[in-house]
């Protein structure tokens, strides 16, 4: 407590005498306390959930807040107790026997101070301290990759067994963040980090192999030997042929390629999810930057150790063999069918394709059928990627017209095809090696075998249902529907109303956004909201005559999926208000007494 005159600017607080006989006075959010003779001024706001300090009390220089004791050193502000944070503290002075408090804390907290406590946070795997984080880090308008790279770094680095849910989370999150307001995007960050914190809570740290030593690289030699090492689970092998990859300048498409022949030298791998964690990995690296690389896709290849391979289960293999007719169909590619420099096939002259018809025969219950009609098309000089589009509406249609009569646990599986079709269509786009084509054939065989959820087939979405219900195109409706559970067909009947009356698209996006960011989503209604984002986008530049239906289509099966899983009891969008309302001023303390 400095002895000075200069008062310029500072808040008379009261003379000496009165503070030490009254006790802790508040002035404008600043509470001063007098103990053990001498002066100090500290944020009058618990910084864990805002109750007023000048109610807890001082013993042995210990601040203690009576509402979830949290400790503090009254001196420099420091917790005892990691959830709650340092609370700021305020430089004192007197002047003629008047004490004089400054109206700034001791020490300002930059960007630099947020993103240490999000480290922190990740660490602790505290929800609140990484909620804090986020949203005065976006407040302060650090850019989002920056604030997802910490996420990123410590994803990688704390996880031994790789890449998993939370990753895929966080950047499936961080794709989406144009479609969502501010608070959505804060939502969208802060759950993708939380989950990237309780996927490495408790597990050991991964330590990465090194290349070998400086050699020749050679594409085509290393892709070999990468499908060598998986293909017999060697996973140390591989990261090391990796490594080397990486240390010799290899780009990124190079490496995808690499990476995901591999992943597709076996059948729809881990139900799907190793093809989505590739993809969702190169995109990590578009979004936050190639000094990732290495630590991102490393982080793949644990996952490679064991993952279970259709073309050895049952019902790959009977009552209708699934395996043979792909075999064959992918010996044919290999021989020649297969992509050109233009993304067709080189040798043939690209023809229109029936799109619907395409669609509907994925769709139907021959698989024979569809492997041919998949060749054909190659034949005939389609884009695979323009392929892997069609394939992706196909498994959308799963979920539009999924009956709420299954088990509620199968919307997993129509979800697991269209985020893996969706997966496949993201690699196709950026790749035209004719082996990656396989994909195609994996999530066309997985959309057969999910024929039977749409039996019985729900009906279509019907906007007139919505109206005749009374419903608007407020997008609050949709939200309140939501608030309720199995609203599934309702609020995929209030979308197609809101798109009949042709609404704006943009604030239903960013509604949809809200309608899952809202609640303790699991894993896979992140994936379905990223994927069906994606594809619209995808088909709004397209001529196709079925572009209106698949965008649709998107929509629907989002909807219906959103809405079957939906309400929660959203735990984790509390803990964002709350840290949302502390970075704003709000009161908590005094709304929760007055309820």
């Amino acid at each position: 407590m400095a002895v000075t005159a200069k008062t310029d600017g500072w808040m008379r607080v009261g003379t000496v005498a009165e503070v030490t006989e009254q006790g802790p006075k508040v002035m404008k959010g600043i509470a001063v306390f007098a103990h053990e003779g001498q002066l100090y001024a500290v944020e009058n706001r618990c910084p864990h959930m805002g109750f007023p300090l000048h109610l807890g009390s001082v013993c042995d220089g210990i601040l203690t807040c009576h509402w979830h004791h949290a400790r503090f050193d009254v001196c420099s502000g420091g917790t005892l107790d990691p959830w709650a944070d340092d609370v700021p503290v305020h430089d004192l002075q007197v002047a003629d026997g008047v004490v004089y408090v400054n109206p700034r804390p001791r020490r300002q907290r930059d960007a630099a101070w947020h993103l240490r406590r999000l480290r922190e946070g990740l660490e602790q795997n505290l929800s609140l301290i990484i909620a804090k984080a986020v949203v005065a880090l976006v407040s302060l308008g650090v850019p989002e990759a920056e604030i997802a790279r910490v996420g990123m770094e410590f994803g990688t680095t704390y996880r031994r067994e790789g890449w998993g849910s939370g990753l895929t989370i966080l950047t499936a999150n961080l794709n989406v963040l144009p479609k969502l307001d501010t608070y959505g995007r804060i939502l969208a960050l802060f759950q993708g980090l939380v989950h990237v914190a309780r996927d490495c809570a408790g597990r050991p740290p991964r330590h990465q192999l090194q290349p070998l030593p400086p050699t020749d690289f050679n594409l085509e030699r290393f892709t070999q030997w990468y499908r060598n090492c998986v293909e017999v689970r060697d996973t140390e092998g591989a990261e090391r042929i990796l490594h080397t990859a990486l240390a010799a300048g290899a780009d990124d498409a190079a490496l995808a390629d690499l990476m995901v022949i591999a992943a597709t030298d076996h059948f729809y791998l881990d139900g799907g999810h190793i093809l989505d964690f590739h993809n969702k990995a190169f995109e990590a690296v578009a979004q936050v930057g190639a000094d990732v690389r290495a630590a991102v896709l490393t982080s793949l290849i644990p996952a490679l150790a064991n993952p279970t391979r259709s073309e050895e289960l049952q019902n790959w293999r009977a009552p209708v063999d699934l395996v043979g007719p792909l075999r064959a169909a992918f010996a044919e590619l290999e021989s020649g069918i297969g992509p050109g420099p233009d993304g067709g096939n080189a040798r043939a002259t690209a023809v229109p394709l029936d799109e619907a018809d395409f669609v509907q025969t994925v769709l139907g219950d021959d698989p024979r059928r569809t492997v041919a009609a998949l060749t054909d098309a190659l034949r005939a000089g389609v884009a695979p990627a323009r392929l892997a589009q069609l394939v992706t509406l196909a498994a959308a249609l799963r979920m539009v017209h999924f009956h709420t009569q299954n088990d509620f646990a199968d919307w997993i599986a129509v979800l697991h095809t269209f985020t893996n079709a969706h997966a496949v269509h993201q690699r196709l786009r950026a790749s035209r090696h004719p082996l990656l084509v396989r994909g195609v054939y994996h999530v066309a065989m997985r959309i057969y075998l999910d024929r039977f959820l749409n039996i019985p087939s729900a009906p279509l979405p019907r906007g007139d249902l919505a109206a005749k219900a009374g419903y608007t195109t407020d997008l609050a409706e949709l939200l309140q529907i939501c608030d309720r559970q199995q609203q599934v067909t309702e609020a995929a009947n209030w979308v197609a109303q809101y798109l009949d009356e042709g609404a704006p698209l943009g604030p239903l996006w960013n509604t949809l956004g809200h309608l899952f960011l809202r609640e303790d989503a699991e894993f896979h209604t992140f994936q379905c909201y990223e994927a069906a984002v994606q594809e619209f986008d995808l088909w709004a530049g397209s001529d196709s005559p079925l572009r209106d239906r698949a965008q649709r289509s998107l929509l629907y099966g989002l909807t219906r999926y959103l809405a079957a899983h939906a309400p929660t009891a959203r735990e984790l969008p509390t803990v964002a208000r709350i840290a949302w309302r502390l970075h704003r001023g709000d009161k908590l303390f005094e709304d929760e007494a007055e309820a």
